[in-house]
């Protein structure tokens, strides 16, 4: 049975109406459908546009704001500089592997910690980090073979475009 997705209506007046529970909410309210795993997209009420993006950039924005940021300024430029550059476009699937890579290692480094046979949680750490840094040199390995072929023209020709 394919999942509906869940819709929420953005009015002019910055309020949030989620039509599956027929109320208004709030931004910290679809930060928590985030964290249950929901499917969901924010429209605007009048056009119907997509606002789903601009919506969680400001979750993050205000969690950023608050307690102890995740991203640096030092990032944050990182991440702007890539706009317009021409590897833009692998730039948003590399941060999603990168990020479910690192999402992966987190769950095994809790089953293991969970079931400690005898390692102290220090060289269980070390040895998780050894393989996170493998995992990211192949990771960074496929996007720079996959960029190179990109840019290479095809034998007998020229490069297209």
């Amino acid at each position: 049975m394919a999942q509906t997705i869940r819709t929420i209506k953005k009015y002019p007046n910055r309020r949030l109406y989620d039509t599956e529970i027929s109320s208004y909410i709030t931004l910290e309210e679809v930060r928590q459908l985030v964290l249950d795993g929901e499917t969901f997209e924010v429209r605007d009420a009048k056009s119907g546009e997509d606002l789903t993006r601009s919506v969680l950039l400001q979750i993050i924005s205000e969690h950023e704001e608050k307690g102890q940021p995740m991203l640096s300024p030092q990032l944050l430029s990182q991440i702007i500089r890539f706009y317009g550059d021409s590897l833009q476009g692998f730039m948003g699937p590399y941060l999603e592997r990168s990020l479910q890579v690192f999402l992966d290692q987190q769950q095994q480094f809790r089953t293991q910690l969970n079931s400690l046979l005898g390692q102290t949680p220090w060289s269980m750490l070390n040895e998780l980090t050894e393989r996170n840094m493998e995992a990211w040199r192949n990771m960074q390995r496929g996007l720079l073979d996959t960029a190179t072929q990109a840019q290479t023209p095809p034998r007998g020709g020229k490069k297209p475009g």
